[in-house]
């Protein structure tokens, strides 16, 4: 057997070979009756941790070349040629970093679990899908149902003695879904800061212990406030804003379809809840019926222990421990990146203004028909927007995912749909045609949900979407609580739904036409999601592209 010596870069001589820094040495094929016929002691050490797979008697091209790769730098192609008869051999850059000797500094290794962008299926992502999809239908069907409970307590305030009972029992349900939507961005910060998997852990234990404590205090009304409406309203929110996150870590080709599935077990669960609901109350009373919610609520921490986000992948040339400290204590609670992108601060501008609007029929359509339609089913219309936007999310979730399909100007046609059918309502004389525009809008309501979640991972990448759901969340708080009283004001003063109808169509309407400033806004070149291989969408204005 030759054995050639060292030369300079990109020279070959004898069988070595110097290609950047990485050294190649070739073994030749020893010759017919070589009595040697096996590697030197020093490349025999060098090859002690090769399988099966890379030596030359278990894989015919190395076997046929007679040439073996050993120092080729991690994850690169290195091609080791003879003159007579060159074949190329391929080093595996995932078996290399465990056969590299981790204090050689000419050849670093990566980080073993870092990939390059979402899987896009597997067994670990349909069943992150599940999970969310279970979190959320659990959380939002028990905050959707509490007109199931409210009467209820009205009877259990009343036998304590408590006045005014009517507004207190609203107020306990008020406060959850206000608190779940206006500490978003706490969540959204605490996630980042401790993770997905432990922050959904225990929001849905404080969920869960919420409901238990609560079925402990039915008649006293100030420390339902904080139990029911507090306490389940901060675990709602710890588990739901990264219930959301964590789709973006596991899908992009179908981000769209996977929301709108996971956004639909909202609508899912609140239609099967009721009925099971009437049941616990007739069997168990409202004390059986809250410590049962607990009971389904505790399912969200063992969602929780699936959800196990794929790590960002590491860029190469490393970052200074004084910036790593400096952009860790940056990040500590706030992501303060995402609202540099002027992007992101249009688009969630804009959510909470059509929102001022946005929920003033789904309060008060009920009494509406009541008034206009006395002897028609009140609840029918609810049932409508409930059942078609369940369906829109499945629907318009498929559609984001479609090339070339903008999803922000999908997110605009439903404001202005849902804006347009409420202007409608105050003019609308058939239940018939009352039915046919709850449909409409409960389809378009569901547009809207879906699109959520995947416009954050379009604008603002995987590492901002986090906390760019959260306060957006939190600023749509604001809307959601004040529309619908203000709607309810202006009722008691006018005595008709007209005006109200007429003023809650128009913000959904503004909001629409005011995304339109998003094509016009300059784009930073440190805007992360023009270069970002994780949100390619985002290159278009959040169009889909492939």
């Amino acid at each position: 057997m030759a054995i050639g010596e060292e030369a300079g870069d990109g020279d070959v001589v004898g069988g070595f070979g110097l290609e950047g820094n990485g050294l190649i040495r070739s073994i030749d094929q020893p010759a017919v009756g070589d009595p040697i016929g096996t590697p030197s002691n020093d490349v025999r050490r060098r090859q002690t941790d090769l399988d099966n797979s890379d030596s030359g008697e278990g894989n015919p091209l190395l076997a046929e070349s007679g040439a073996v790769t050993i120092d080729a730098p991690i994850g690169k192609l290195r091609r080791t040629q003879k003159v007579e008869n060159a074949v190329a051999a391929q080093t595996d850059g995932s078996a290399m970093c465990q056969k590299m000797d981790p204090d050689n500094e000419d050849h670093p290794s990566e980080p073993a679990n870092v990939t390059d962008g979402p899987p896009d299926g597997g067994l670990r992502a349909w069943m992150i899908m599940i999970g969310s999809f279970t979190i959320n239908g659990v959380l939002f069907s028990i905050i959707n149902t509490y007109s199931l409970i409210y009467p209820e307590l009205q009877k259990r305030l009343t036998e304590a003695g408590e006045t005014e009972v009517s507004s207190k029992a609203a107020l306990v349900g008020s406060l959850t879904i206000g608190t779940t939507f206006f500490l978003s961005p706490v969540a959204g910060m605490l996630t980042d800061k401790f993770g997905i998997q432990t922050t959904t852990f225990v929001g849905g234990a404080i969920a869960s212990v919420g409901l238990l404590l609560s079925s402990l205090l039915t008649d006293k009304v100030e420390l339902l406030f904080l139990t029911y409406g507090i306490m389940y309203g901060l675990g709602a929110s710890l588990a739901y804003t990264p219930s959301l996150a964590i789709l973006g870590h596991y899908f992009k080709k179908y981000l769209g379809l996977v929301n709108g599935i996971v956004t639909a077990g909202s609508s899912i669960f609140t239609t099967l809840l009721p009925s099971l609901m009437e049941f616990l109350l007739r069997r168990l009373g409202l004390e059986g019926t809250l410590r049962s919610l607990a009971v389904l609520t505790a399912t969200i921490m063992a969602c929780a222990i699936l959800f196990k986000p794929i790590p960002l992948t590491v860029p190469q040339g490393g970052i200074s421990q004084d910036q790593k400290s400096i952009r860790k204590r940056l990040k500590e609670f706030v992501n303060v990146s995402i609202w540099k992108k002027k992007r992101y601060v249009v688009w969630a501008s804009s959510i909470p203004i059509a929102l001022f609007g946005y929920f003033v029929p789904y309060v008060h359509i009920g009494k509406f028909v009541d008034m206009t339609f006395k002897e028609a089913d009140s609840k029918l219309p609810v049932m409508c927007i409930g059942i078609t936007s369940g369906i829109g999310r499945l629907i318009f979730g498929y559609i984001a995912d479609l090339p070339k399909v903008n999803r922000i100007f999908l997110q605009q046609i439903s404001f202005l749909s849902i804006g347009i059918l409420t202007l409608l309502l105050p003019f609308t004389k058939s239940f018939l045609m009352l039915l046919a525009i709850s449909l409409g809008m409960g389809l378009f309501d569901g547009c809207f949900i879906s699109l959520l979640g995947p416009i954050a991972f379009d604008i603002c990448g995987r590492e901002g979407a986090t906390q760019a759901i959260g306060f957006l969340l939190g600023m749509c708080s604001i809307p959601l609580t004040i529309g619908p009283p203000i709607a309810g004001l202006l009722y008691d003063h006018t005595g008709s739904y007209d005006l109200p109808f007429l003023l809650a169509g128009i913000p959904p309407i503004v909001g629409a036409l005011t995304m339109f400033l998003i094509r016009c806004v300059k784009r930073d070149d440190d805007d992360g999601s023009l270069n970002d291989p994780e949100n390619p969408l985002s290159k278009a204005d959040c169009q889909n592209g492939r």
